[in-house]
């Protein structure tokens, strides 16, 4: 979670990797389009390897914390 921040005044409270305004939903997309991590750094040069990982982290975090309901 240190590479990522949720902060009301950026981008209305999405998660973004910290010190950015690079959403972690941006990241998420890109590597669900096949894209590697060195592409995605290629595209957000800005970023670390670890901002890639920590964004992937993140959302195995948020999805282990979602419930599941069976009808």
């Amino acid at each position: 979670m240190e590479r990522i921040e949720i902060n009301p005044n950026i981008c209305g409270g999405k998660s973004v990797i910290r010190g950015t305004r690079i959403m972690v939903r941006n990241i998420l997309g890109l590597v669900a389009g096949g894209y590697t991590t060195e592409r995605v750094l290629e595209c957000y040069p800005e970023l670390m390897r670890e901002d890639v990982v920590g964004a992937l982290e993140y959302a195995a975090r948020v999805v282990d914390e979602d419930q599941v309901f069976v009808h």
